[in-house]
C-alpha cells in the first residue's frame, strides 16, 4: 500500500505547532455576552429560596436565570441531569443560578450579589454506603426518569444500573476448587486534565435557530441531547466544534453548553460566551468515576481458574446519565482477558453527592484491571508459578469464550505476552547501584471492546473538486489521537492521490454527516469504514466515466496518481479533473455531473445480550488484546517509585500510521503513570480539596521511563485495511503493571490508587512488622 501503513505527517499538525488553530475560547463576536455561574457551597441541599434582585440591579447585567426557568431533564443514555439544579444541589459546585452579562468580570460580580438560602441535607459521600437501604436518596424520583432499556435502575435507591453478568456455575467453581482468593481494590476519583478547557457560545436568531460553538468530541450527539433538553427541533439547531485540544471523554457528553443555551433563547442575536476556569475543569467537568471492587476466585493448583465472582461498586456522582454505561462496559468485560467458564459480576452505578462521573479513557477498563492484574499475581504467587505462565494458562486464544459466551476467532493476546516478555526481559533481575534502591518488574494484560451501541453509525461523504483534489467530510473529531490524519491516508489509498490533494472538514452538524460519537476507540474502524465506502463510491463513478472516455472495459481500469488509467495500456489514462464535474461527450453535451462518494457504516450483527445474564453470541464489535511490562526502581527511604522502563505489544490489527499509534501508546503509559502514580482527586464530605496543579499532580517529561512499543497484527475481518481499536485499550495495564513490579521490588501489594510515597513506606513498615513476629 502507497499510504496506509507510512508514518504519514499529521494534516493538522502545522497549525497546531505554530498555534494558528482556533478553539472555542479563541472566537471572537459582536454582540456578546459572558455567563458566569453561581454554584453551591453544599454537596446536597434543598433550595428554599434565590434571591438575585440586586444583581439584576447592578449595571452591565443583561439576564439572569435559574433551574426553575428550564426544569426539563436531559440525559444520553439516563434522563436525570439538570444543567441548573432544580429544587436541590446535588454535589458542592453544581450550577445554581447563571448571569449573563456585558463583560466576564461584570458577571462574576453580579453572582456575589447572589443569596440563596439552603436547607442541608445528609450526604452519600460512599457509594457503598449509598447502596444501604436507609441511606439518603440523591434522586427520590428516579423512577420517573427515562433510560435506554439496556439499563436497570433501582427506583427508591441511589442505584442507577445493576448490570449482571451470570456464566456457568459459580457455585460449583468454587465447590470443586484447589484454592480460593478474594481480594479488594479500591480506585480514586481522577481528573481527565485536558490542555484545552471546557468553552462553549450559543446564540440564537430571531427566526429560532440556535447555534452552539463547542469543544466536543461528539457534535451529533450534543446536538440529539440539547436539543431534548430544550425541546429544539434538529433542523434549527447547529454545534460547531471547531476544534478540541484534548478531551479522554471529558467532552464526550454536554456539560456547560446547557447553561449558556436558556440565556441565548431569552437573548436573541446576542453570543453568549461561557469558558470554565481551570478549578471549574477539576470540579464540574466529568471526573473519572471511581470503584470499589471485589474479585474472589476459584482456582486449580496446576493455575487454571475455574471460576470468578466480581462486584463492582461505582462512585458514580450527581448524575450518572453517561456513568451507567461504563457500569455495562465493566460488567461485561469483567472477568478480563481471560477464558474463564464460570463467571457471577454484579456491576453497580451509584450515585453520591460527588461531582458528576463519565467517560474517561479506557471506559472504566483501567480501573478493574487494577484489580484484575493483581489478583492474578496474587494467585501465581500462591501456586509458586509465575506471572507469565498463570496469564498463558488462562489468557484468551483463538477458540476460546468471552465472558458472554462469545467464541473468540482472533486472539493476539499470546503473542503480546511473548513479545511483553522478551522485550522487558522478565525474569532477569537488574540492580540499583545506590543500596537504598531496588529494582523489581512486572506484566499485566488487558482487553476492550468499543463501547458503543449496536447501532452506533458513522457517514463520510468526499466531494472530487474541478481540479482532482477532493474534500473529506467527516464529523469524526480529531482530539489529538490523530483522527484527521488516518481519514485522509484512507481516502488517499483507495483514489490513489497523496493527502496533500485531500482536505477534511470536520465538527459541523449542518455541513459534516453524521457520526454517532468520537468515544470507545471506535473511529478509526466505524468512521474509517464509512470513509473507504465514501472513497469506494468516488472510484467507481470514475472508472464508470472513464471506460466510456477512453473505451476501455471498466474491469481493465484503475486509479493511479489522480488518473484513470489502463491496466493494460498504462500510457491511456484521463485525469481526474477531466471527469470531476461529468463527462464531456464528443458532441458537446454532458453527462453524470459532479462526483460525490458516499459512505455510510453501522458495525455488523451486533446483537443485544440477554438482560437477565448478560450472555450473547456477538454483543461487542471485536476485543483489542495486549499486554504491557515494567521495570521499576524503588527508594527505599523515601518510598519514591520511579519507572524505568516499559513495554507495550498490542494487537492492532493493522498499523495504519506507525508514527501516530507509537504516540497513542506513549501517551496511554504516561497517562496510566499518572493515575497509578499521582492522581487523586481529593474528597471530604463531598468538598474537593485539591482543585488545581499545585496540589493535583500530572506526569510530566521528567517521569517519562524509556517505551519500547511493539505491535502484533492479525487482521480484524471487519476493520478498514483489517484496524481495530486501541487509543483506549493500550492504557488499560498501564497502572497494574507498576503495582506488579512493586511487588516484585519489595514484597508488597499496595491494593489502592495512587501508589503514593506515603503508602509505599508504610506498606514496608508493615512488612517488615510481620517478618519479626
Amino acid at each position: 500500500m502507497k499510504y496506509v501503513g507510512k508514518s504519514v505527517e499529521r494534516v493538522d499538525g502545522l497549525k497546531k505547532v505554530t498555534g494558528s488553530l482556533k478553539y472555542v475560547d479563541d472566537m471572537k463576536f459582536s454582540k456578546t455576552l459572558y455567563a458566569a455561574v453561581k454554584r453551591s457551597p453544599h454537596a446536597h441541599a434543598k433550595i428554599v429560596n434565590i434571591d438575585y434582585s440586586k444583581a439584576l440591579e447592578l449595571r452591565g447585567v443583561k439576564d439572569i436565570i435559574t433551574g426553575e426557568h428550564y426544569a426539563k431533564r436531559g440525559g444520553l443514555y439516563l434522563e436525570d441531569k439538570n444543567f441548573l439544579a432544580v429544587g436541590k444541589a446535588r454535589y458542592r459546585g453544581e450550577a445554581v443560578v447563571a448571569v449573563a452579562a456585558i463583560s466576564e468580570n461584570i458577571a462574576k460580580e453580579a453572582v456575589e450579589l447572589i443569596e440563596v438560602e439552603y436547607e442541608i441535607l445528609p450526604a452519600v459521600t460512599n457509594p457503598i454506603d449509598g447502596m444501604k437501604e436507609n441511606s439518603p436518596l440523591v434522586h427520590p424520583d428516579l423512577g420517573d426518569y427515562k433510560w435506554a432499556p439496556v439499563f436497570f435502575p433501582k427506583p427508591g435507591t441511589n442505584i442507577s444500573n445493576h448490570y449482571k453478568l451470570r456464566k456457568g456455575d459459580i457455585d460449583k467453581a468454587f465447590e470443586v476448587a484447589d484454592l480460593v482468593v478474594e481480594n479488594e481494590f479500591h480506585i480514586p476519583h481522577i481528573q481527565h486534565v485536558p490542555i484545552e478547557n471546557h468553552s462553549a457560545v450559543a446564540k440564537m436568531d430571531m427566526g429560532g435557530f440556535l447555534t452552539v460553538w463547542a469543544s466536543c468530541q461528539s457534535p451529533y450527539a450534543v446536538r440529539e441531547a440539547l436539543g431534548t433538553a430544550f425541546d429544539v427541533p434538529l433542523n434549527k439547531i447547529r454545534i460547531i466544534s471547531p476544534a478540541v485540544g484534548g478531551g479522554f471523554g471529558s467532552k464526550a457528553g454536554t456539560t456547560l453548553e446547557g447553561i449558556i443555551i436558556p440565556l441565548a433563547m431569552r437573548n436573541k442575536e446576542w453570543a453568549i460566551k461561557l469558558t470554565y476556569s481551570r478549578e471549574d475543569e477539576f470540579q464540574n467537568a466529568y471526573v473519572r468515576q471511581g470503584l470499589y471492587e471485589t474479585i474472589k476466585t476459584a482456582v486449580r493448583k496446576d493455575g487454571k481458574i475455574l471460576g470468578v465472582k466480581n462486584e463492582f461498586v461505582w462512585d458514580a456522582g450527581a448524575y450518572n446519565e453517561y456513568g451507567v454505561n461504563v457500569t455495562k462496559a465493566t460488567g461485561y468485560a469483567s472477568p478480563g482477558p481471560y477464558d474463564i467458564e464460570n463467571i457471577w459480576t454484579d456491576s453497580y452505578c451509584v450515585y453520591t453527592n460527588h461531582p458528576v462521573g463519565g467517560p474517561y479513557r479506557g471506559f472504566g477498563m483501567s480501573e478493574i484491571h487494577y484489580g484484575i492484574e493483581q489478583n492474578l499475581d496474587i494467585i501465581a504467587h500462591k501456586l509458586g508459578i509465575s506471572p507469565i505462565e498463570i496469564r498463558r494458562i488462562n489468557g484468551m486464544k483463538p477458540g476460546g469464550t468471552t465472558g458472554t459466551g462469545e467464541v473468540v476467532d482472533v486472539s493476539g493476546l499470546m503473542e503480546c505476552i511473548d513479545q511483553t516478555e522478551k522485550d522487558i526481559e522478565l525474569g532477569i533481575k537488574t540492580y540499583s547501584s545506590e543500596a537504598h534502591k531496588v529494582r523489581g518488574k512486572g506484566i499485566a494484560c488487558g482487553w476492550k471492546a468499543p463501547s458503543m451501541p449496536n447501532n452506533a453509525a458513522s457517514s463520510a461523504v468526499i466531494k472530487l473538486n474541478e481540479d482532482g483534489s477532493a474534500h473529506l467530510l467527516v464529523s469524526a473529531q480529531d482530539i489529538g489521537q490523530g483522527s484527521d490524519t488516518v481519514m485522509t491516508q484512507f481516502a488517499s489509498e483507495i483514489l490513489s492521490i497523496p493527502p496533500e490533494k485531500i482536505t477534511i472538514k470536520t465538527g459541523d452538524t449542518d455541513h459534516t454527516p453524521y457520526e454517532w460519537q468520537t468515544v470507545a476507540s471506535r473511529i478509526t474502524y466505524s468512521a474509517g469504514n464509512a470513509v473507504l465506502k465514501a472513497a469506494k463510491d468516488v472510484k467507481e463513478q470514475l472508472i464508470e466515466l472513464a471506460q466510456i472516455k477512453l473505451g476501455i472495459y471498466k474491469r481493465d481500469l484503475e486509479l493511479k496518481d489522480g488518473y484513470v488509467v489502463s491496466k493494460i495500456y498504462p500510457d491511456r489514462k484521463v485525469p481526474f479533473s477531466d471527469l470531476a464535474t461529468g463527462l464531456t461527450m464528443p458532441d458537446g453535451s454532458g453527462i453524470h455531473g459532479p462526483i460525490i462518494g458516499r459512505g455510510a457504516f453501522i458495525p455488523p450483527n451486533i446483537r443485544d445480550a440477554d438482560k437477565k445474564t448478560g450472555l450473547g453470541d456477538h454483543p461487542v464489535v471485536f476485543w483489542t488484546y495486549g499486554a504491557q511490562g515494567a521495570e521499576i526502581e524503588v527508594d527505599t527511604e523515601t518510598g519514591h517509585i520511579k519507572v524505568l522502563k516499559v513495554s507495550s505489544c498490542f494487537d492492532v490489527g493493522k498499523v495504519v500510521n506507525p508514527k501516530l499509534i507509537e504516540g497513542q501508546i506513549e501517551g496511554a503509559i504516561m497517562q496510566g503513570l499518572g493515575s497509578v502514580l499521582f492522581e487523586e482527586l481529593i474528597l471530604k464530605d463531598g468538598k474537593l480539596l485539591n482543585p488545581s496543579f499545585v496540589d493535583y499532580k500530572i506526569p510530566t517529561f521528567d517521569d517519562m521511563p524509556e517505551m519500547i512499543v511493539k505491535f502484533v497484527e492479525n487482521p480484524e475481518e471487519t476493520g478498514p485495511f483489517g484496524a481495530r481499536a486501541i487509543a483506549e485499550p493500550a492504557m488499560v495495564p498501564s497502572a497494574p503493571v507498576i503495582a506488579n513490579a512493586l511487588y516484585d521490588a519489595l514484597g508488597i501489594r499496595i491494593k489502592s490508587m495512587p501508589l503514593t510515597s506515603e503508602k509505599v513506606l508504610n506498606a514496608l513498615k508493615e512488612k517488615r512488622k510481620n517478618e519479626k513476629l
